[in-house]
């Protein structure tokens, strides 16, 4: 079933890279704290690169003032996520976690089968908002789409 406004997020271990890989798990990650969580299909794909990380590079000052802290998630290692950041110029408290096996990703019931494509288990595309480890607004695109997970969108709808 698909995470919804009022659910707690699930607690699995996500991986990022700082000084090395650290295994962040999600329950820490998301307590006492806001939070806009984006997914995309892949790291380094169109959309993704050209539309939907730069969106939240370009506002990312925007939620900060909000108090709202961005993470974005994709269902590859933590060493993709860390290339794609520094070549997408992501800002360093700007979050780049990876779901390498697509665990989280299965738990949120936001999976999606990219085997015609080649890539296998993946994420859909979507943005959600939480409040402490509690998803207060979600935004799960369509396929094929690109509109109710933007930066501009998501920011127009926090509180």
């Amino acid at each position: 079933m698909t995470i919804q406004a009022g659910d707690r997020l699930p607690e699995v271990p996500l991986q990022r890279i700082r000084n090395g890989v650290e295994t962040v798990d999600t329950g820490a990650l998301f307590e006492d704290r806001k939070v806009v969580l984006f997914a995309v299909p892949g790291a380094f794909t169109p959309t993704c690169s050209e539309k939907h990380l730069p969106g939240f590079v370009a506002h990312f000052d925007q939620f900060r003032a909000k108090g709202v802290e961005v993470a974005c998630m994709s269902v590859n290692d933590p060493f993709v996520m860390q290339a794609w950041g520094q070549s997408q110029h992501v800002p360093d408290d700007l979050m780049m976690l990876a779901d390498g096996n697509g665990q989280f990703t299965r738990a949120l019931g936001l999976e999606m089968d990219a085997s015609a494509y080649g890539m296998g288990t993946r994420s859909k595309r979507f943005a959600l908002y939480a409040e402490d480890g509690v998803v207060k607004q979600i935004f799960v695109e369509a396929p094929g789409e690109f509109r109710v997970s933007s930066a501009e969108h998501v920011l127009s709808q926090l509180p």
